[in-house]
């Protein structure tokens, strides 16, 4: 399945457990008895902080990829040299992804400036297997492309 069916698939479910969830809810507002208008706001509550994260995570998608094709079209995007060595799952080996995440935070320590390097350098992170830090250099990679427009 291609990644945007997966994501509106996600979404679809994820709004219908909202609703689902939010009709519970004033079902338990409308009980008239503290504890069910209590845990009926907590769902309410519930059901707006996710939103706010879906919208969050759907923003952050968004912009990487618009940069990503952005990249694509400059013929700026990191290629990964077909010889490194591979699993059998065809991910980089630990210590091939490690010396090419060198490669990409050399690019970004010459030009901190430069969100094509950032948003490289999150690619690297991610051949790395480190979600986490990958996640933090495309936000950076967004947020410079946004202070240049």
């Amino acid at each position: 399945m291609r990644p945007r069916t997966t994501a509106v698939l996600l979404v679809a479910v994820t709004a219908l457990v909202a609703a689902y969830m939010t009709v519970r809810a004033f079902n338990l507002i409308a009980t008239g008895r503290l504890t069910g208008r209590l845990l009926g706001v907590g769902v309410l509550l519930l059901v707006a902080v996710g939103a706010v994260l879906l919208v969050g995570e759907l923003r952050f998608g968004l912009a990487t990829q618009r940069l990503g094709e952005r990249l694509a079209r400059e013929g700026g995007l990191p290629e990964v040299p077909a010889d490194l060595p591979r699993l059998p799952s065809g991910r980089l080996t630990r210590d091939a992804a490690d010396g090419l995440f060198a490669v990409r935070r050399a690019e970004v320590e010459a030009a901190p400036g430069n969100w094509r390097a950032w948003f490289r350098l999150g690619t690297a992170y991610g051949d790395a297997r480190d979600t986490a830090r990958g996640r933090t250099a495309m936000r950076r990679a967004v947020r410079l492309e946004r202070s240049h427009r």
